[in-house]
This record gives structure tokens, sequence and C-alpha cells, in this order.
């Protein structure tokens, strides 16, 4: 499958070139980075936007978010990046990383507070609404700083997924694979 839409050329505006690089560090960009590169200002307003940093959430917690967001979004190219860059320091099994994809928050593989992650993921997904039995098992294991932030975190990673699956972007050599 090919790009809808072709990804901009080197050289990058000085601004973008720089936000690309912080996030590679020397590799070459992302399919999705170069393609956002296109327009400096939606760019900008993507990488601002992004919740990659030290937050209200471990990196556990953050990548549980993603991976099953994304998996449930079908963007193998968004969940295969993240699994491949963060999933060892998320410290994920090779178990947990498929019931991201394909499992269930019963699966005997999460914890009561991650499987409490996917079936917000799982909520959010299928009605755009936390229902009030949810509500309050998220307030008792999170602060409300880290519920607004996984509202935030599943939200923009949907974005993330409709922008991968529409421009039908190509998988990354480095990225994982769904599973069977």
């Amino acid at each position: 499958m090919s790009a809808r839409i072709a990804p901009a050329t080197v050289p990058f505006d000085e601004d973008v070139a720089q936000l690309i690089e912080h996030t590679m560090k020397g590799r070459p960009p992302l399919h999705l980075f170069a393609t956002l590169a296109r327009d400096p200002r939606l760019c900008k307003k993507f990488f601002f936007s992004g919740l990659l940093d030290k937050g209200n959430l471990t990196v556990r917690q953050r990548e549980i978010v993603i991976d099953r967001t994304t998996a449930q979004c079908r963007s193998e190219y968004e969940w295969g990046v993240h699994v491949a860059v963060f999933a060892e320091q998320a410290e994920l099994s090779a178990e947990q990383i498929r019931s991201t994809a394909i499992g269930t928050a019963d699966d005997a593989c999460w914890s009561k507070q991650d499987s409490l992650l996917i079936r917000l993921c799982d909520a959010l997904h299928r009605d755009s609404d936390v229902n009030d039995a949810l509500w309050h098992e998220l307030r008792e294991n999170f602060t409300e700083n880290a519920i607004i932030e996984l509202l935030m975190l599943a939200g923009f990673y949907h974005t993330v997924s409709y922008l991968t699956n529409s421009l039908r972007m190509p998988l990354e050599s480095v990225g994982a694979r769904f599973p069977e």
C-alpha cells in the first residue's frame, strides 16, 4: 500500500527539523513526521499536543493506553512504532503486547490497574464516554489530573490513528506487526 500524500522532502522548515530531530535523535524521521512536515503549522501543532513527556502517568500506563487505543483503531503503523520503541521501557511482556491488540481486559496477563486502563480504552472507543461505575473505579486508582491525561491520551491517539490509517502510511521497518 502506498501513502496517499507524499512526505515532505529535506530540508524541512528549520523549526520543524528541530522538532523532528528532538524526537528522532539522529535517526531518519518516521513517515508520519515527514508527511506532517509538509505544513510547518500542522506539524508544530501535532508535536506540541503530544503527551510523551513526564506527566501524571507512568510510562507503562501511558503505553497501555496508546497501544490499546491504536490497536482498536486498527492503526498497525502507530501500534507497531510504540511497541517497538516503548514496550521494553514500559515493561510489557509479549503476552501483554499481544493482548493490547487482540485480547481483553480479562486476560490473565493484566494486573487490576492495567485491566482498568484496557476497560477505559474499550469504553472510550465504543461509547466515547465513561459510565459512572468505571468512573468511580478510575477515581479510586488515579488522581483527577491523571484521569484527564488518560482521556486526552486516548483522544490524541485516535487522531494519530485517523492520520496513519487515512493517509495509508507505509509501515515503518522498525515497527512491530499486529499478531495473527
